[in-house]
């Protein structure tokens, strides 16, 4: 069994990790990018993400209404434990209305619920909730409650809603992360290990992949909504 806790302040620091862990760990499920370890610029997205978490982590605060929100599933029986997680993100304008942004459950506690008890508690505080998803994720959430509205680029955005709220929330800007001096070194040594002819495959690679889900994006939106051009 699991224990449901919601932070509005960041998590202490043995939670922060196994949450930053997770995210790591379940890269290719929960990136927007879902490059698979055989690209070579799986590590640098895998930073690059695992920052993203980190920066909307440290910046939670309970004073500012727009910033990220935690909500952690621990173990009954060991409370050090994290077993799920879901980060999202609250409307600035729109009271009822949330983003979620990043849910993940440790692949040993899969199936028992934990997912589903996640979006319910971030429901129960912001009841219209909305994310953006590759295709082959679609059938995941609307078992948890929600549907298809439209496709965003490579992805589709849900909603537990039929329409869109019409807030704002408050994203963390990637640009600076992707120009940091760390991603630099990372792509600097990427760049020595596989060879320039590699990395600029990987590249292609990552386009592709990106081409490909936006196509699929538009053929289930097409699909679902035959009428709509």
């Amino acid at each position: 069994m699991f224990t449901l806790v919601h932070l509005d302040t960041p998590p202490p620091e043995s939670l922060k990790s196994q949450v930053l862990q997770m995210v790591v760990d379940y890269f290719s499920d929960i990136s927007p990018v879902p490059l698979t370890p055989a690209n070579p610029l799986y590590q640098l997205y895998q930073y690059v993400i695992g920052y993203e978490v980190h920066l909307y982590l440290q910046a939670m605060d309970s004073a500012v209404d727009s910033s990220a929100r935690l909500i952690l599933a621990l173990d009954d029986e060991d409370p050090s434990q994290v077993l799920g997680f879901a980060l999202y993100l609250p409307s600035q304008d729109d009271a009822e209305a949330c983003t979620l942004a990043y849910l993940a459950v440790h692949t040993r506690h899969r199936r028992h619920g934990i997912a589903r008890a996640l979006l319910q508690h971030m429901l129960g505080r912001r009841p219209h909730a909305e994310l953006a998803c590759a295709t082959s994720k679609v059938p995941t959430f609307e078992a948890l409650g929600f549907q298809l509205l439209a496709a965003r680029g490579p992805h589709v955005l849900l909603s537990n809603r039929d329409y869109r709220s019409s807030g704002m929330v408050a994203v963390q800007d990637l640009n600076p992360i992707y120009q940091s001096k760390e991603v630099r070194q990372i792509h600097a040594y990427l760049l020595k290990q596989h060879g320039e002819d590699a990395m600029g495959d990987a590249e292609r690679q990552r386009d592709h992949l990106l081409d490909e889900m936006t196509f699929e994006a538009q053929a289930l939106l097409k699909e679902r909504f035959p009428t709509i051009h």
